[in-house]
Parts: structure tokens; sequence; C-alpha cells
């Protein structure tokens, strides 16, 4: 028995044991001890087994590193940052982000050197020099910053930095930081405790890097200084959170230079702000520019320009640019501008632009782009485009779709493919209906119409001639189709077409409205034969008689249905061929 309940109490702590090791933990990837051997591989593939070996994986810019370099790598039980020293030779510099090691190309070192270090009553202040451990010069534009305390600055022309920080503390440690060359860091202690507020460095943190495309992009370029941008190229992947920062400009913040790598709950900026992000709202009297994402919501008299997602809404006086993608309600003034995704609904007074996918609705006063593939509503004033597949409703008087599945309803619509409804003047489908028929009926004995869009619905353009010394007649219409298709052979064709008659003058309006439904047989391909009945109805004040010498004094039949003394009905027939 007691063997038993031994065995039993081994088997709970073996099973405890796997299962307090089934998720892995990322967080000393640097330190974890590995050993391999290999001998002349490619320095790719050597990155792969020791990310394999250590149970990780490795980022990079592949430019930055030659990976069809051959080396070999014998080591026996050293850590993975010992490892990378001597692969790189200690010119690459290794940030740690959960199952990854960012590797990031870091040729040059420096060191912090203080000249002088002030400890008084809440005030604390460190000023020296950043310098080139190489080559012994002092290096500039620098970024040398508390993450803790969320206080930085760049080195002058000479190197030289000087920091201030209000409060009681106990140590202070300066990071520096700038492209190119690997961070160092230097600890100041002080007598008093230090209770920094802001900073996190859990793994569940906001660490990922967020480019500089805002950045970058011409309108940000204009309010953001060179400092600020330098600042920002220097220290890419540190982030902070705090429930709020005040700015009067994007200089001017209670965050100070610090302002592009904070991610705050609550944002204000009287005339504008530069942030790493929003989680909660923001406003801005003329813009907000942020590096990363928005929730929740963004409103800015002016513009907003984010170089990550928004999910939430977002009013723009003028502008909204994201670089990323939007997930809920974007609202401008003029432009809407989403380089990426978008869910949800955009409102712009002139244009709204979508570079990726749309799913939900597009309102503009002049122009909807979006330039893959679109699902939902497009009312534009002007022009609505959906550059691949289209399923939902397009209106405006320009409407274009490559691969068309709803409606569109618009003076001119225009498709590659069309398997759903076009209502307009003008109808293209690329791989859809272009046919001219030639053809009789009981009033005009020569007709010409070209029909186009496809058998679920099609626009008719069509003119004719009644060609007589005695009762001649010109006129001119549209109208609109649909086939029913049986076989690739047989086919009935409903019609209803509206057109004026000429009748030698204009002293009178006469309107003649024709329902008609034609049988179909296709010849030969290329070649169809029809015909049908058709009921007419015929609107005109003209009496009879006040036709123009040489043409039909009286346009209706003897055998007719009289609605009004003004309109008149009758049946009569069609018939004649199409082409194409």
């Amino acid at each position: 028995m007691m063997k038993l309940n031994f065995t039993l109490l081994f088997l709970f702590y073996v099973c405890f044991g796997f299962a307090q090791n089934a998720a892995p933990d990322y967080r000393h990837n640097l330190d974890k001890r590995i050993t391999v051997s290999i001998q002349r591989q490619p320095l790719g593939s050597v990155l792969e087994q020791i990310g394999k070996a250590g149970d990780f994986y490795f980022s990079y810019i592949g430019k930055l590193i030659r990976q069809d370099s051959i080396v070999s790598l014998n080591v026996q039980s050293k850590p993975v940052r010992d490892i990378l020293d001597q692969l790189f030779d200690g010119k690459v510099d290794y940030r740690e982000f959960r199952e990854h090691i960012v590797l990031r190309y870091a040729a040059n070192r420096f060191t912090i050197e203080p000249e002088n270090i002030i400890s008084a009553e809440d005030l604390y202040t460190i000023s020296g020099f950043v310098v080139d451990l190489r080559t012994g010069k002092r290096v500039k534009q620098a970024s040398v910053y508390e993450k803790r305390l969320l206080q930085s600055g760049l080195t002058d022309e000479n190197g030289y930095f000087r920091l201030r920080f209000k409060g009681n503390y106990n140590e202070v440690i300066l990071t520096a930081s700038k492209e190119n060359y690997r961070d160092t860091s230097l600890i100041f202690l002080a007598d008093l405790k230090i209770r920094p507020e802001g900073y996190s460095d859990n793994d569940d943190e906001f660490m990922k890097r967020v480019g500089n495309a805002i950045e970058s992009s011409g309108i940000s370029r204009f309010f953001i200084s060179s400092r600020q941008r330098v600042q920002s190229l220097n220290i890419p992947d540190f982030f902070a959170n705090t429930p709020f920062q005040a700015s009067l400009t994007p200089g001017l913040s209670s965050h100070g230079m610090m302002s592009s790598q904070v991610i705050n709950k609550f944002s204000l900026n009287v005339i504008g702000g530069y942030t790493a992000g929003v989680n909660g709202f923001e406003m801005g009297g003329m813009f907000n520019i942020s590096k990363g994402d928005v929730n929740k919501a963004q409103i800015a008299g002016g513009f907003n320009a984010i170089g990550g997602s928004v999910n939430g809404v977002q009013i723009g006086g003028l502008l909204n640019d994201v670089r990323s993608g939007m997930n809920g309600v974007q609202v401008a003034g003029a432009v809407n501008r989403v380089q990426r995704s978008m869910t949800g609904v955009q409102i712009g007074g002139v244009l709204n632009l979508v570079a990726d996918s749309v799913r939900g609705t597009q309102i503009a006063g002049a122009v909807n782009i979006g330039t893959k593939k679109t699902d939902g509503l497009q009312v534009a004033g002007a022009v609505n485009i959906a550059a691949k597949g289209f399923r939902g409703t397009q209106i405006g008087l320009l409407n274009y779709a490559r691969d068309m599945d709803g409606l569109q309803i618009g003076l001119f619509n225009v498709s590659s493919r069309n398997d759903g409804v076009s209502i307009g003047l003008i109808n293209l489908v690329q791989h859809g209906y272009h046919k001219i028929s030639l053809s009789s009926n009981e009033l005009i004995n020569t007709n010409a119409a070209f029909k186009m869009g496809n058998a679920n619905l099609y626009n008719i353009l069509f003119a004719g001639k009644n060609f007589s010394d005695t009762a001649r007649m010109e006129t001119a219409g549209l109208g609109f189709g649909h086939d029913f298709i049986f076989s690739n052979r047989f086919s009935i064709a409903t019609e209803a077409t509206s057109q004026y008659i000429y009748l030698g003058n204009w002293d009178y309006a006469n309107f003649l409205n024709r329902f008609q439904a034609n049988v179909q047989v296709q010849l030969v391909k290329g070649l169809t034969v029809f015909a049908g009945l058709v009921y007419s109805v015929y609107t005109s004040e003209a009496p009879v008689g006040s036709s123009a010498g040489g043409y039909k004094q009286q346009v209706y039949p003897d055998r007719r249905h009289d609605f009004t003394g003004d309109v008149k009905g009758w049946w009569g027939f069609n018939f004649g061929i199409t082409l194409f």
C-alpha cells in the first residue's frame, strides 16, 4: 500500500512539473545556455538552429545580416548573448520581445561621461557628454533619457546633455541611444526614494515596433521638429503608458521630448500634439499626430495623422490619415485615407480612400475609392471606385467595379465582370453585353439599337426612321431589358422603352412607351433572330393632321384603347436580328 502511495505521489509531482513547463518562458532568451556544433553553414541556417535549440525566434532586417555568409560554431552551454557577440563580433545589438530576439545593426559603441551632478531637495540635475568609445569623439544628436520618469534630451553639437528631474529619487538610470550604436546605461544614486509612475516593463506591454511612416509624411514633417524625429529614430522600441498628457504644440508637452514614446488614456492638445498612441480619448484644437494605434475616440479641428491603426471613432475637421487599418467610424470634412483595410463607416466631405479592402459604408461628397475587395455601400456625389471585387450597392454619377456582384445606380456604370444589376444611362460591362439589334415594327420600318449590360439588366439606346413618301417618322429613345435564358440558343427578352416621335415640327411633344417580349433564337454564335408582341402607349396633344407634309398624320392605329383624349394604347409586333 505504501509503495502504491509513493508511486502515485511521484507521478503527481512529475505531471505537475510538466504542467508548469508547458508554457514556454521567453523573458530571458538572451541568458539561455545553448550547446551547438555547426560546421560551415550559412549564417541564416545557424541562427535558425540556435533559435530551435533555445525555443525562440530571431527577427532582423535581411539586408543588415548576410545570411549566405558561411560560419562554423562550436559552443558548450554558452549564453545566447555571448554566442551572438561571437558570431557578429559585437556589431549587432540584441533586444528581447516575447518569443523573439530582435537583431539590430549597431557597429559602434559609446558611453555616458557625467560632468556635473546636483542633488537637492526635490531636484536632481545631471549633465555630461556622450562619447564614442573607439574614436573618443563626442557624439551629437544622441538621445539620453530616463525611461521610468519619461525625461529625455538630445546631445548638442558637442555631445553635451543636461537633464533635470523634479521629485524624490534614490536612483536615476540614464540610457543613451542612437542609430548604429549599442545602447548604454549608467546608474546615478541619491539619498532619497524614487516612486516612478507611468512606465511598465511587462511582457504584455505594448512594445511592438512602429514605423516612421507617419513621421516621414509631408504634413507630419511640417509640424514635427527634426529633434523629435531624431529622438524617435534613436529609441524606436521604447514605449510607456500614462493616464494623461497635455500639449500646446508637439514640442511643448507635459512629457517634453518623450511625448512620442508615451501612450495616453486621455490626451489634450491645445494646438497639436505628437504621441505614441491613444488608448482612450484625444482631442486636438488643430491636429493630433500618433506614431502607433488609437483606440476609442480621437477628435481634431484640422487633421489626425496616425502611424498605426484606429479602433473606435475618429473625427477630423479636414483630414484623417491612417497608415494602418481602421475599424469603427471615420468622419472628415474633406479627406479620409486608410492605408490598409477598413471596417465600419467612412464619411468624407470630398474623398474616402482605402488602399486595401473595405467592409462597411463609404459616403463622400465627391469620390469613394476602395483599391481591393469592397463589401457594403458606396455613396458619392460623383465617383465610386471598387478596384477589385465588389458586393453591395454603389450610388453615384459614375460607378466602377472590377468584379461586380450587387447593385449599381448611376448615370454611368462600368465593370469588368458583372453578376449583379446596373441601372443607368450607360452600363459598360467588359465581359457583358455589347449587342447591336436591327428591327422593324408596326410603326417604324427601320430601327437600330445598342444594348449594353448583362442578362440581369441591360440598357438600350436606339434610333429609328420610317422610310415612306407619305408617312415619315423619326424617333430616338432609351430603355431597359432582362433576358430569361433557357439554353445557349433559346431565350426570351422582356424590354421597356420610351422614345420621342418627330413628325416634322416641334410644336407638340409626342412620346411612345413600348412594352415587348421577344422570343430569341441563336442561329450561330454572334447572330440571333427575334420576334414578339408589343403593347404601345402613345401620349400627344397634337391633333390629327398637324404633322408636317410627308409625315404620318395619325400615329396610332384605328384599333386602339383610348385611355384619355391624349393617351392611346394598342397591340403591335416587333422582329429583327441581333449581332454579337
